[in-house]
Parts: structure tokens; C-alpha cells; sequence
């Protein structure tokens, strides 16, 4: 009998090979793929082989010209984004998953840990009891997820089933600016369109105001909108603001209308005590998203979606019996790992196939606990503060917002600036070139403010002050800079 070439080799010595590689990687001393294009390009740019190399020789390639040449993301001073490079035990549990439990069906134990990680990741967070969640590859999918299942609820309530006979009904949903605009595309998705959502002024930090909200719902009753829900923001992607939950939650309540709480980036900080009190509204929440890829450390690909009533994503989401899947299963007493489908997550979403994600969480949860998760969390929220309280003792440094959770807004200031948003994109730039300390920028209240946000369970304190001082140095040398050049242009 024979067997594919592509099967006849082990795993281990291959992963000690591999594993080499991506050690080095993480000494994070090689520089950035485009200033050795010249070592990558011609491989990714290769025709398709017609004899292939064999295992071993493409994992030395991967090793030698792929890999040094990834992305900065992981890299510990790259605080540009919400996600970050993996921890090791997320790499290494993708892998098992991905060997052991390619899809999330049936009774193995990968599949349970499925539910066992969502009640976790629940209880840690302080969700109500009742809520049960479905994983999905983020929060862009998991925001759909939910506001799905909120369709779902609010057409229900006038004997319409929106998943079935479809839309027919103008809607409306309430967010802020701040609020990601996966919830815009999301609307899309579902077929309420971009427009049914409904911008509901902020204050400066970026925080939904209660009055405004109630305004435009009173100013909706006479119109034919259908109000679908209220979107509240647990940490924003900008700045880290959290809206105030406890009084949306209690409007959203009062008018019967379905309150979602996007927690992707900010739930984990619940653990912070510092922060915890503006948590107090989740108590309201019908829906709520969180992406263990983010302050987790898992590898990008994990979303997770709570509903109180997940037979209604049963509802909204069921793709319907099909023979060679549900055929395939008994309603018998299982003796077999394959003889149920077990929970049937493919019908709570829109992936059929899907990785088993639970194994992931489970284990990162398991290697560090709740106590390791939140002070991991403090301190980066610490961080934050630290970094402002920094940035207002120098004197060319502005804080441009007061940091909620591990955000923090800032720029560089000097007299002899025409522009100061040109003169910190200028210096953002150079950040970046310097391939060190690589954040992020964002318009808070027209103002270009340079944005770390430190998430990666590998960034240390060490990388605040560097990105401080990197600032300041590039920022110095650029006034100087324009100092000489308003001089020579004057004479």
C-alpha cells in the first residue's frame, strides 16, 4: 500500500529543526524584511515546482529566508495593534489542535475543551451565568456573530424571522465614532445596511454620552425603524476609553432593546481592580465579544461570541440538515467518539469548518491562570499610567488623553513646529524605520497623537522608557532640524 511522500517523514526531528529557527526568531535581532528583500523574494515569487524538495529542505527554507524575514508584530516593542505575536504555549497548542482535532466535531476531548475555555473565559470576565459563547476567527466575525443573533431577537418580537424570510423592516443600531467599524460591515453582512447605523455623540474621551442616546431614541419613536441594538464599547481599538456601561445598560433595558458590549480588546481588563468599576453595566449585556487573540496571547485567529440565549444563534445562524454531515452521526447512546456531532458550533456561526480554538485558550489559560492573566494586565495598564505620567514631565511631550486601559496618547510637542500633526507623523515614521519601539498613531480630537498600546506578554517595562526617549531624540533632532532651516531660509 502505498503512502503519500508528503506523509512518510516524523514530526519530531522536524519540529527540533523548526523549532531552532523560530528561537532564533525570537532573540528578535534580525532587521526588517525589506532590507533583505533580496533574500526572500525570489523564493515567494518562484513558479510552481514541478518536482518538490522534500520536507527537510523546505523547512531549512523557511528557517533561513522566511522566517528572519516575517513580520515585526511579535516583535516586543511593536505596540502598533491590539494583536501581538503568540505566546509559546498558543503556538504549541495551535499545533496540537492541528494535528490531533482539525475540526471541532464530535466527542474527542479538543472538542469539549471548546465549552470548557468559554465558560472559563466567562467566569473570569464575570459574565452573567447564562451566557454561552461560540469561537470564531475574531472580532470582526464575532461582532457579526452577535449583532446576528440581536436581528434575530428584535425581529422576533414583531413574528418575523429575519433568517428564514429575510429583512423587510428599516433598522437602526446605536454606536459611537469609537466603536470599530467591523460593526459597519456587520450591518452589512446581515442586511440591515451600513447606514441603519446610527452615530451617538461622545465626550473626549470617546465615551458614549447616555443623554444623546436617549435623545435620538425618543427623536426614533416616531419613525419606522426597528432598533436592533445598542453597541457600548469595553475598551476602544483608538484609545482604550470604556463606555459608560451601567447607564447604556439600563436605557438599553428600559427601551427593550438588545445591548451588545464589545469587549475584543478591553474585557480582560476587568481584572485590573484599578478599572473594574467601570465594568459594573456588563450585568445588562445580551451579547459580548472578547478576542483571547489580543491580551491572551493566542495566535491571531480567536474570537469569542457570549449570547444569554444561544438557541438564537441556533436560529439565526443554521445552515440546515445535511445528509453527509448529519448522516454520518446517531442519536444512539455514543460508544464512539464520531458517533455525535457533539454542540453543534458550525450551526451558532457562520464556519462550518473550523479549528479547534478551545485547546488554545484552555491551555493558555491553564499555563498561567486567572491570577497570571491579570497581572499581566495590570501591568501593561500600568504601563500606560506610568508612560503619562512620563510624558508630563517633559517638556516637549503632550498627553493627549488620560489612559483608561493600556493605551496611551501622546505627542511631541515645540514651538518652532508649524505643523505639529505633520511633525509627529514625521517622527512616527522614523519610529518605524528604527525597527525598535513601533506604535501606532491616532487623530484624538484633531490632534495626530503617537499611540502605544502595550498587550504582548513579552513586552517589558524597559520598552515604555525606550519609546519615551526614542521619541523625544527623533522629535529634538527634527525641531533642530527646522530650527537651521527657518534661520537659512531667513537669510
Amino acid at each position: 500500500m502505498k503512502t503519500d511522500r508528503a506523509e512518510t517523514d516524523t514530526l519530531l526531528p522536524r519540529l527540533q529543526q523548526l523549532g531552532a529557527y523560530l528561537d532564533q526568531y525570537l532573540r528578535f535581532e534580525h532587521g526588517d524584511a525589506m532590507q533583505h528583500a533580496e533574500q526572500w523574494q525570489h523564493i515567494v515569487n518562484a513558479d510552481v515546482p514541478e518536482q518538490g524538495m522534500g520536507i527537510e529542505r523546505v523547512i531549512d527554507e523557511l528557517g533561513q529566508s522566511i522566517i528572519p524575514n516575517g513580520s515585526q508584530i511579535p516583535r516586543p516593542g511593536c505596540t502598533s495593534f491590539i494583536t501581538t505575536g503568540s505566546t509559546s504555549i498558543g503556538v504549541l497548542a495551535t499545533l496540537a489542535s492541528g494535528v490531533a482535532a482539525p475540526q471541532r466535531i464530535g466527542l474527542n476531548a479538543f472538542s469539549h475543551l471548546e465549552e470548557t475555555s468559554l465558560r472559563w473565559l466567562a467566569e473570569m470576565f464575570d459574565l452573567d451565568e447564562q451566557m454561552k459563547g461560540v469561537y470564531s476567527s475574531g472580532g470582526s466575525v464575532a461582532n457579526i456573530v452577535a449583532l446576528g443573533a440581536a436581528r434575530q431577537w428584535a425581529f422576533e418580537q414583531l413574528g418575523i424571522d429575519p433568517a428564514k424570510h429575510g429583512v423587510n423592516k428599516s433598522s437602526h443600531i446605536y454606536a459611537t465614532s469609537a466603536s470599530h467599524h467591523t460593526i459597519h460591515r456587520a450591518a452589512a453582512v446581515l442586511g440591515l445596511g451600513r447606514d441603519s447605523v446610527i452615530t451617538i455623540p461622545s465626550d473626549t474621551m470617546g465615551r458614549m454620552l447616555p443623554a444623546k442616546l436617549e435623545e435620538q431614541l425618543d427623536k426614533d419613536k416616531n419613525n419606522d425603524a426597528l432598533a436592533i441594538a445598542i453597541i457600548a464599547n469595553a475598551g476602544t481599538t483608538a484609545a482604550g476609553a470604556i463606555d459608560p456601561l451601567e447607564e447604556l445598560g439600563a436605557i438599553a433595558n428600559k427601551h427593550r432593546i438588545w445591548f451588545h458590549v464589545d469587549g475584543a480588546y478591553g474585557l480582560p481588563g476587568i481584572l485590573d481592580p484599578q478599572v473594574k468599576p467601570l465594568y459594573k453595566g456588563l450585568s445588562y449585556a445580551d451579547s459580548v465579544i472578547v478576542d483571547p487573540h489580543k491580551w491572551l496571547g493566542a495566535p491571531v485567529g480567536i474570537g469569542a461570541t457570549f449570547v444569554r440565549d444561544r438557541t438564537l444563534l441556533y436560529r439565526a445562524f443554521t445552515q440546515g440538515a445535511s445528509d453527509y454531515l448529519e448522516g454520518s452521526f446517531t442519536d444512539m447512546n455514543a460508544e464512539h467518539s464520531m458517533d455525535q456531532v457533539g454542540i453543534p458550533y458550525h450551526d451558532f456561526g457562520v464556519e462550518l469548518s473550523a479549528p479547534s480554538r478551545g485547546a488554545v485558550v484552555w491551555a493558555l489559560i491553564s499555563e498561567i491562570g486567572k491570577q497570571g492573566l491579570a497581572e499581566r494586565v495590570i501591568r501593561h495598564n500600568q504601563m500606560a499610567r506610568s508612560l503619562a505620567r512620563r510624558v508630563e514631565q517633559e517638556k516637549h511631550l503632550e498627553l493627549i488623553q488620560e489612559p483608561t486601559l493600556s493605551i496611551c496618547c501622546f505627542r511631541y510637542i515645540n514651538a518652532a513646529a508649524n505643523d505639529l500633526n505633520e511633525l509627529n507623523n514625521r517622527i512616527h515614521r522614523q519610529l518605524v524605520h528604527n525597527n525598535q519601539n513601533i506604535p501606532s498613531t491616532v487623530m484624538v480630537n484633531n490632534k495626530l497623537a503617537i499611540r502605544p498600546c502595550f498587550v504582548g506578554a513579552r513586552t517589558s517595562w524597559q520598552h515604555v522608557d525606550d519609546l519615551v526617549d526614542e521619541v523625544l531624540m527623533i522629535g529634538n533632532e527634527l525641531s533642530a532640524h527646522q530650527v537651521q532651516h527657518n534661520k537659512s531660509y531667513r537669510n
